[in-house]
């Protein structure tokens, strides 16, 4: 032949790799696989589980589980972000668009306190997919599984017409004219104290604000935030604050958590943790229901009564903690919810004094919050002025509270419900007000540590729904009671009145008393174990309750 063989010089078998099956959001490519081992590294170092390795020697060398199973990991998506050839890919979002069709938009997440830095890429007005930031001082570059997969949430089960339920129970859709009309006739009949606001776990601090000036114009003080229990303690900062910060747990050598669960609460935060313990050997200790860690835990024990026993120095823990350079005590915000939480955080408090908890050079009295609205919830003042007022109360605003049992509210009440998901709470409302999600407005969120961070608006908002502040203040309006502000900008000055550290964006403001103004407690602490205060790491929220991804991994990665 002129052009040289016409047969291929190649003698050996091509070699190609049945593809894994890691559950239903990592997709693999294992053909493409170059064995750089960084997957393996990851699911190791960092997501602490022993799910991905190396099978097989020379030719036959490949990535996999080694037995067949599923990565159960709450990290595991990031996976996706560190293989350098596309192996690992994610399956929700496969062949859905090209890179280049999508518009990012620099955000924050809410499906937890910590605020992870994240971008939403979006196509019109679908959000497509959501990547996080690098941000060394909360997420670092990781964002849990819930975070990048809850988006599907954000397009079904949405309310985007204001509906009123008529005499055979149906709703139908009207005018916001005609809603806010509704609305505003039924809460000037009623008495001021029986009248109840609730802020859902998703609010922005915009929101929250106006919510609560519009019910003290009308004479209620009744407002609060879900998570934040009946009565919360919202004068003292340190109280509710993450207040060796995120990133300072680093600094820690004792942990010693709480009725918390990191894992399933914050898992950027038990990133951390695991991240302490792996360079510095740190001791963690634990004091809760039994549940899986991926680093070394010293269970103490499941109820207060160990708590106790550490305060008053009688278990053998108590050294531990004094010996340390920095200790650090991490409380779950699901105590909120607990009758005896006053002597909890005194006994907590007794333990931080003990043990030199808290120094000028170090706070290791940490509170782990559960949900984005609570921080800012508390610095705003969001408390009830009674602790019972939902069992006689007529007229009660929801704002995107799911959560909230309403199985004491009276027969004959009137409830207004505001968000943007038909989830649990719609089938009560007399009224639905439709409003925008996190990935549709711009809103001040504070996440666990105290930094205020700003959402940013990535696609059009759905139907007629409007953003929950302009939804309070066209109400008010219509009621006669008309709000002070018209923008975002004033009402943020508004804001600057009540609590200025809302508006330093991306600052940590410092709590700035400590335990020696707590008043002192008389109250006793009761025996009952503490209760774990996430069910369902993948449905906490309306959004991801919604979402058909997160429904597919609460049926396959869960079952045990």
């Amino acid at each position: 032949m002129a052009f040289g063989s016409d047969r291929g010089r190649f003698t050996e078998m091509k070699r190609s790799v049945v593809d894994k099956n890691l559950g239903p959001l990592v997709k693999t490519v294992m053909t493409r696989c170059i064995q750089c081992t960084r997957c393996v590294r990851f699911a190791t170092e960092v997501a602490g589980v022993q799910d991905l390795g190396m099978l097989g020697r020379g030719s036959g060398e490949e990535i996999g589980t080694y037995v067949e199973k599923l990565m159960t990991s709450e990290l595991s998506g990031n996976v996706i972000d560190i293989c350098p050839v596309g192996a690992l890919t994610s399956k929700p979002f496969a062949f859905k668009a090209r890179n280049w069709e999508l518009k990012g938009t620099e955000t924050i997440d809410v499906t937890d306190a910590v605020g992870s830095n994240i971008r939403i890429d979006s196509r019109g007005p679908e959000v497509m997919r959501i990547l996080p930031r690098l941000n060394e001082d909360i997420n670092e570059e990781w964002i849990s599984d819930k975070t990048r997969f809850c988006y599907d949430g954000l397009k079904r089960q949405r309310l985007n017409d204001p509906m009123i339920r008529d005499a055979n129970g149906r709703f139908k859709a009207v005018s916001w004219r005609d809603a806010l009309a509704v609305v505003a006739e039924v809460a000037l009949q009623v008495k001021p104290e029986e009248i109840v606001g609730i802020a859902g776990k998703l609010s922005d601090a915009e929101s929250m604000m106006a919510l609560k000036d519009l019910l003290n114009n009308m004479g209620s003080n009744n407002v609060w935030c879900e998570g934040t229990g009946t009565s919360p303690n919202a004068d003292l900062r340190y109280r509710y604050l993450m207040n060796s910060s995120i990133a300072g747990l680093e600094k820690a050598d004792v942990f010693l958590l709480v009725g918390t669960q990191p894992r399933v609460e914050a898992a950027m935060v038990n990133a951390r943790i695991r991240k302490t313990v792996r360079a510095s050997n740190a001791k963690v200790a634990y004091i809760g229901p039994p549940t899986e860690f991926n680093y070394d835990c010293q269970h103490l024990g499941t109820g207060p009564q160990t708590l106790i026993e550490i305060a008053e120095g009688r278990h053998s823990f108590c050294s531990a903690i004094s010996n340390a350079k920095n200790p650090a005590i991490i409380v779950g915000a699901g105590l909120f919810e607990r009758g005896d939480k006053d002597a909890i955080f005194a006994a907590v408090e007794a333990i931080a004094k003990n043990g030199n908890v808290i120094r000028p050079d170090w706070n290791g009295f940490n509170v782990l919050l559960l949900n984005a609205a609570q921080a800012a919830a508390l610095d705003l003042g969001l408390v009830p002025e009674s602790s019972n007022s939902i069992e006689s109360v007529k007229f009660l605003y929801l704002m995107g509270a799911d959560d909230v049992n309403l199985d004491k509210v009276p027969a004959d009440a009137f409830v207004v419900y505001q968000g943007h998901h038909g989830d649990q709470s719609v089938y009560r409302a007399n009224v639905i007000l439709p409003s925008a999600a996190f990935s549709e407005k711009e809103g001040t969120y504070e996440n666990t540590e105290g930094c205020s961070q700003q959402t940013l608006p990535a696609v059009p908002t759905v139907g007629d729904a409007r953003d929950d502040w302009k939804i309070i203040r066209a109400l008010s309006e219509v009621a006669g009671i008309r709000l002070p502000y018209d923008t975002l900008g004033a009402i943020r000055s508004r804001m600057r009145t009540v609590a200025p550290n809302l508006l330093s964006t991306d600052e940590i403001e410092p709590a700035a008393f400590g335990p020696s103004l707590s008043p002192d407690c008389s109250q006793k602490i009761s025996s009952t174990p503490f209760k774990a205060a996430v069910e369902n790491f993948y449905m906490t929220d309306s959004i991801t309750r919604a979402s058909k991804i997160m429904a597919q991994c609460s049926a396959m990665l869960l079952k045990k």
